[in-house]
């Protein structure tokens, strides 16, 4: 009977053990539930027309609220139609160049010469065409920010234009003999590896460093699946309004296919 009883002892003094043990686990993990329960509702609201539900847009939205305070450049990265520019805005409009302009110009969709024209501006007969002065974006986005997208695309002499941009926070128009500083955060997008570029020696290592201060990386939407169908409800209900129509909703059959969907 002692020996039986010793016995039990021990089998319960286990069970404990291993009881006390699990309640542990269980503690620590809904501490961390709470943790991101509390970073959830800490986040701040997004802006019209971006949906935030899931860890990873969570953290992108948090990175890009805290580094919107410093005027650091931001180099965007992501596949196309992940909503780089959107990030940028949100760059934008949480930072201090908020009630300054907003100008975008996209690196890919110009030939070299127009484009540092635009960019940099130009001055009267600097080239045939050029029948007055004309302030490039950098100078129109004075107090605010210059958005780049497609940076990969653009030309190695161009490269090398931005880069003195960069440094000496100044531009000189195209024809002029003399540089004007530059107030602007610039902030810059990219679906390509500007790493693999730089490795490849078609994009500059120099200006890839000066880019990537801080470097925000936008999911693809086939990593973010919980946010499929709040956006497609977000599009429905948008193009309703657009088209003065009944909102629309969709069939489980339509949410099933978009869920199912290889984004």
């Amino acid at each position: 009977a002692a020996i039986a009883r010793e016995y039990q002892a021990r089998d319960l003094a286990h069970e404990l053990t291993e009881r006390e043990a699990e309640l542990q686990r269980t503690v620590a993990a809904l501490a961390q539930r709470e943790a991101e329960l509390r970073t959830l509702r800490a986040a701040p609201p997004p802006d019209d027309g971006l949906v935030v539900r899931g860890r990873a847009m969570t953290a992108v939205i948090e990175l890009v609220t805290r580094v919107a305070q410093v005027d650091a450049t931001v180099l965007i990265s992501g596949e196309s139609g992940t909503g780089k520019e959107r990030i940028a805005r949100l760059v934008h409009a949480r930072s201090p160049r908020a009630g300054g302009a907003f100008v975008a110009i996209n690196c890919g969709a110009l030939p070299e010469p127009l484009l540092e024209s635009e960019l940099f501006g130009h001055v009267k007969g600097a080239f045939t065409g050029a029948t007055s002065d004309k302030p490039g974006l950098f100078a129109a986005a004075r107090g605010g920010t210059v958005f780049l997208d497609e940076i990969g695309e653009m030309s190695a002499t161009t490269q090398v234009k931005l880069l003195r941009v960069l440094q000496e926070r100044e531009v000189r128009p195209v024809g002029a003999t003399a540089s004007q500083a530059i107030d602007v955060r610039i902030v810059a997008a990219t679906h390509r590896d500007l790493a693999e570029m730089v490795a490849a020696g078609t994009f500059r290592q120099d200006l890839y460093y000066r880019l990537k201060v801080v470097s925000v990386e936008v999911p693809p939407l086939r990593a973010r699946p919980e946010e499929i169908l709040p956006l497609a409800r977000h599009f429905c209900e948008r193009t309703s309004a657009a088209y003065k129509l009944p909102p629309r909703l969709m069939s489980p059959e339509v949410a099933a296919l978009l869920v199912r969907h290889a984004w």
